[in-house]
Parts: C-alpha cells; structure tokens; sequence
C-alpha cells in the first residue's frame, strides 16, 4: 500500500480560492479562507510525521541517486551564490538538510523557518549533532535561529524584523506549496523582497510547469509516470485545459518512492517570473535539471562534487548510477536565481553573527494582506515548452 497524504471530503479538491474582500477603507484585500490554514496544518502534520532514516536506510533507498543529484543541485546553487559572512534566511528548511552545505560555504548567521514542528525539532537536533551517531561532527560555525510557522501566511518582515536585511535567501523543492492561492503565493514573494537587502540573491528549486503539462497532454489519460513515481490530475481536469483567469490551486497529486506524499500546484514560471517582478525581484537565470546538470557538470570543480556525492555512481568504489527512470524525475524540476533590483549598501550587513547557539520559537501566525489584483495573461492550452525545459539524454 502506497503512503500517501490522506484525503478528506474537505481535502479531496484541494484548498478553495482566495476571496476578494474590501476593507473598512474600501481598499481590496485578499484574505486567508480558513479551510486554506487547515489544509496547511494537515501538511505540517504529515511532514512531522514522517520519521528519519539511518544512514543504511539512506543508502538503501530506489531514489538514492535522484537524492543526491538534488543535493548536487543545491550544492552548486550555494557554491555559485553564498559569501563568506552572508545572512541566509531558509524557508521551508525542513529537518535541515542544507545546513552542511551553508557551513561549508563559511556563512555568518541562519534562520531557518518551516511549517512542520517535527521538522523543525529535527533541524534543531542536527544544528546540535545529535541527528545521527555515524555523522557526529563539529558544531556549526554559524549561530542560527529556528522558527516554526508558514512562511507562506504570515508576514516575516513583522517576525523577522531584528534579523533582516538578508543577503541570500533560499527556497528549495516547496515554493509550489504557496501556489494554492493568490495570497499565498503573493505573500511567499512578498517575505523574500521584504526581507533581502537590495541586490540579494534568492536561489530555489521547484516543479518545472512546462514539462508536467508536456507529460500530461502526451498522456492517454490523467496520469503518467514509471517505477518510481506518478502524478494523476483530478477528472474536473479531464479536457486538459486550464482556465487563464485562474492560474492558481491547479492541484496535482504527486507519489515518489521513498518520499512524503502530499498534493502540489502547479506553478507556469512566466507567471511566476512577472510576479516576483512586482516585488522588485527579477530573474537571473532558470533552467530545468537537465539543462543545469549538462551545464554545470562541464565545470572542474562541480564535476568532482558530483563524484564525490556519487550521484551518478563512482566505477572505483563499483557504486550504481542514476537509473533512467531517477534521470525522467529530475526533469520535472527547475532551478531559479532571482535577484533584488538595487545597489547592496555595504553598511547595511546583518549584525546577528555572533554566538554558536541555536534559537527556537514557534511563530504565531497572522492573517496575509495584499493589495493587488492579479491581471496577467495566462493561457495553458497554448502554453509550450519553453527553452530552460530542453531535455538532455540519460547520463
């Protein structure tokens, strides 16, 4: 039996919409529908529930390779971006799988924030060196700040206010949770322009749009996939098409083998480029896996951090390699780099670097405002992949 996020009448179409509403000045406003928190709670739930691994239940894993071709990925976004002293806000950092990499990159402070309080007490376990006995190591070299809460929902400039400017902010295979709806969406953006300082980076990870719409109009039915994973649309999307004026909440259920399974939304990444510019955030480069592996992997100094990861196997040590099957569900992701329009004021650093304690709280929620009406063209009958989506053969 597959694990899966558990449906519920209430759960089964996914999140409604968020609803227009005027204030008492007559401002439009979009406000959080309450069914959309607990939908998020029932998330964060999941997430904690899911227990760690040893380092032999990692290994043994059908995706270990696709997993360490993500790290790969991540690692070489950090290695091209991060500064020595850099502040580094992590949304949806979960049980802290990032933290190795950020150290190695000689960072100067960390705040790491997720929905899931198991998650959160994980990371807090691995900060310490507790996480596991056959990877004890040196404690962090960086002091660091644990929050528990959606970063999706509440405002992070109010939460975060003594923290900030940041000069990187990070967001790796979740920023697609926030595309329930506009607000969150908007409000995802909003916290990351908010809180860098002008000409701070922002890196990321998510489902590539273009491919998952290729694959599904290639298919005979309402899902696709192989030995590894699947992805079944709803039937209310049975003609394959998708109304312009809602680009938001295009629920898909999604299954990986070894991971947590939970519904995600689709994100087009033009829609999503013209929305980050409007919060002074504009793109730097994006490009599908493949495209960012055929590029990056050209390079000395990655390709010797790929053999050491041993994603796509080592013949000395006689290791296995990235199955085809891992190498199709790289191609659903991409990478992105924005950037915050303005000239970085060297004065304005972070000064939260001092001390090798880590932080904890749990962070109170509070309802997101937006101001803005969403007025952009969007038509996904016509919407063709584009060219960060080139696919590349199997290594």
């Amino acid at each position: 039996m597959k694990r899966g996020f558990e449906e519920t009448a209430s759960t089964s179409f996914g999140p409604p919409q968020s609803k227009p509403k005027l204030t008492p000045y007559g401002d439009t406003q979009f406000v959080e529908d309450e069914r959309t928190k607990n939908y998020a709670r029932k998330v964060a739930d999941h997430y904690s529930a899911r227990t760690n691994q040893t380092l032999e239940e990692r290994e043994a894993s059908p995706i270990i390779h696709l997993k360490k071709l993500n790290n790969w990925i991540k690692s070489v976004l950090i290695q091209l971006y991060a500064r020595p002293r850099d502040a580094v806000l992590d949304l949806a950092c979960g049980k802290g799988g990032d933290l190795i990499k950020w150290d190695k990159a000689k960072i100067g402070y960390y705040v790491g924030i997720d929905i899931a309080e198991g998650s959160i007490e994980d990371c807090r376990t691995r900060y310490n060196g507790d996480a596991d006995q056959n990877l004890r190591r040196k404690k962090f070299s960086f002091p660091a700040r644990l929050i528990c809460g959606d970063c999706f929902e509440a405002s992070l400039d109010e939460v975060l206010e003594d923290d900030a400017p940041f000069d990187m902010c990070s967001c790796q295979f979740a920023m697609h949770y926030s595309w329930s709806t506009e607000v969150r969406a908007r409000r995802a953006l909003a916290n990351v322009s908010a809180l860098l300082r002008p000409g701070g980076i922002f890196i990321g990870t998510m489902p590539d749009a273009n491919v998952i719409m290729k694959k599904l109009r290639e298919a005979e039915g309402l899902e696709f996939g192989n030995s590894v994973y699947w992805i079944r649309f709803d039937e209310e999307y049975a003609e394959k098409k998708f109304k312009s004026s809602s680009p938001f909440g295009i629920k898909y259920k999604f299954h990986l083998e070894d991971a947590v399974d939970c519904p995600e939304w689709i994100v087009p990444f033009n829609l999503f480029k013209s929305l980050a510019e409007e919060y002074d955030l504009e793109l730097v480069f994006v490009k599908n896996s493949h495209e960012f592996v055929d590029q990056f992997l050209k390079k000395p100094e990655f390709a010797e951090l790929m053999r050491r990861l041993g994603a796509l196997g080592d013949g000395n040590q006689d290791q296995s390699t990235l199955s085809q099957d891992e190498w199709e569900v790289a191609y659903l992701y991409l990478s992105f780099v924005l950037k915050k329009r303005g000239q970085p004021d060297t004065n304005t650093r972070n000064t939260r670097r001092t001390g090798d304690k880590c932080r904890y709280q749990r962070m109170i929620s509070c309802t997101s405002k937006v101001v803005k009406n969403l007025s952009l063209a969007w038509d996904l009958p016509t919407y063709v992949e584009m060219e960060h989506s080139t696919r590349f053969g199997w290594p």
